[in-house]
């Protein structure tokens, strides 16, 4: 008689957990439900702590996402993602997991993935998997952005990064600052922070400066820095004190 897999659930959104969770019924021989995680952070710690065989993984989740649980782990169990971002479904993780499904998951594609799971006898799945994601963490980084598509009007124009001086964010928008003049995108900061080249620093909830642009920085009162650009005003940037240890560890202080 065939032992069900110890299975964890582990997706942010209450419905999705209670219908998987449902749908996992079916399959009383291949999944055993021993808990269920509503995050990263949570979830690490109950795979730690109950040491499951198995793992359904939202991919999309506040705090710890998938990827970045997979790399905290000290043993990585079977992993069968589960997210509404078809984006990810990249070859590497089709290859090295065993099997990835797009939500809302239905009954019929369930029943293909016990079918794999029946037939899998692989070894070294965790550490191909946690490769493939390296891999991607590697190829993320190599297409990091040069330019900035900005739009005025029915145009739209190409802003070198290296021309810009700051971002900085401001209701809805976020204005980019240069010496030519200054544009608007309907980008985030935080979109922005994860494609911006490393000479680009967040200093401020709401600005993120390029470093090369920095004549000088003076410390501030609450362990603040005012920083001085090189611009034809000399203009300056007071950061942020939550951003504190980031400055510091680019000041090399």
């Amino acid at each position: 008689m065939n032992v069900p897999y110890r299975t964890i659930i582990i997706d942010d959104e209450f419905l999705a957990r209670e219908r998987l969770s449902e749908l996992v019924t079916h399959f009383p021989e291949s999944f055993s439900i021993i808990a269920t995680a509503k995050n990263g952070t949570e979830a690490k710690e109950k795979i730690n702590q109950l040491h499951p065989d198995l793992i359904f993984l939202d991919i999309e989740m506040p705090g710890l996402n998938g990827f970045e649980l997979l790399e905290e782990l000290d043993t990585i169990p079977l992993v069968i993602f589960c997210t509404a971002f078809d984006q990810y479904a990249l070859q590497a993780f089709e290859t090295h997991s065993i099997d990835y499904l797009v939500k809302p998951v239905r009954l019929e594609r369930l029943e293909k993935t016990v079918e794999k799971l029946r037939l899998f006898k692989g070894n070294n799945t965790s550490l191909k998997l946690l490769e493939a994601i390296k891999e991607m963490a590697t190829e993320k980084e190599a297409k990091k952005m040069t330019s900035i598509t900005v739009k005025k009007g029915e145009k739209l124009f190409f802003v070198k990064l290296e021309e810009v001086i700051y971002f900085e964010a401001d209701a809805k928008y976020v204005s980019i600052y240069t010496n030519s003049g200054n544009h608007l995108t309907e980008q985030s900061l935080a979109q922005l922070e994860e494609k911006l080249p490393d000479y680009f620093l967040r200093v401020h909830r709401s600005i993120i400066m390029n470093t090369n642009y920095v004549e000088n920085a003076q410390k501030y009162f609450n362990s603040r820095y005012i920083i001085t650009l090189k611009t034809k005003t000399k203009m300056t940037i007071t950061t942020g004190r939550s951003y504190n240890a980031q400055v510091k560890g680019w000041l090399n202080v």
